[in-house]
């Protein structure tokens, strides 16, 4: 069984990683980890307390974290002391910090993911065939929207659908940003010709699709050696 471990196990997409992997015969989680001064530090979460103590992951072999940069930067020094894998969801690090990134996983497995979704990663892999067939007269633009509450904008899902059609087309790619209500995530990807228009829409209808995608990344990257790895990998595996 693989100890999991949750940062930012309160928070909305932490909690609903901890409610899934509750029906996984294959996880068991170990550390429910959060910020220092959040006022839950000590209650009960299932069978845990939730704890501040990043040293707790010496007890996990996978820690998920969906965090923000400065939370995610902590617990890469961590994982890289106690030698854990890590699933990386957060958006919005710095170029320092993604090469952090890349420094620890060269000492522990990591996949880092801008989006979970399996359906998502699956427009990453298609987007840039789509991109060369259409050629150089199409246009491309990208509209995204979330909940009024994101930080990022645009958002890292947006950044990476830009950066694997850049991988073919060579020219920047403009991105959009909405932020509204509770909008769990909608991308919009708009191919335009003088004639014609394409319109390629991926929509969230809950957290649950990327909670599912982190686990499937937790349980694919256990006993993996050290790398950066992507949900691209996790996908082919």
């Amino acid at each position: 069984m693989i100890k999991l471990g949750i940062a930012g196990a309160c928070g909305k997409m932490g909690r609903r990683i901890f409610e899934l992997a509750g029906f996984d015969k294959d996880l068991d989680v170990a550390l429910a980890l959060e910020r220092k001064g959040t006022p839950l530090i000590g209650r009960e979460l299932g069978k845990l307390k939730v704890s501040s103590n990043p040293d707790g992951l010496f007890l996990v072999d996978v820690l998920v974290d969906f965090t923000d940069a400065q939370a995610t930067d902590e617990h890469l020094d961590y994982v890289a002391k106690y030698k854990k894998a890590l699933v990386l969801g957060t958006t919005g690090l710095s170029d320092t910090q993604k090469n952090k990134v890349e420094e620890v996983s060269k000492i522990v497995p990591v996949v880092f993911s801008p989006n979970m979704s399996i359906g998502m990663n699956v427009l990453f892999s298609i987007l840039p065939e789509i991109a060369k067939k259409l050629g150089p007269d199409y246009s491309v633009e990208i509209v995204e929207a979330h909940h009024k509450a994101k930080k990022d904008a645009p958002s890292g899902t947006a950044k990476k659908i830009a950066e694997v059609i850049n991988q073919v087309t060579r020219k920047e790619i403009p991105a959009h940003s909405i932020r509204l209500g509770d909008i769990f995530g909608d991308h919009t990807v708009i191919f335009c010709g003088n004639s014609e228009r394409i319109e390629i829409k991926h929509q969230a209808h809950s957290r649950d699709l990327f909670a599912v995608g982190a686990l499937k990344a937790a349980k694919w990257i256990f006993g993996k050696p050290a790398g950066l790895y992507s949900m691209q990998d996790v996908l082919k595996g």
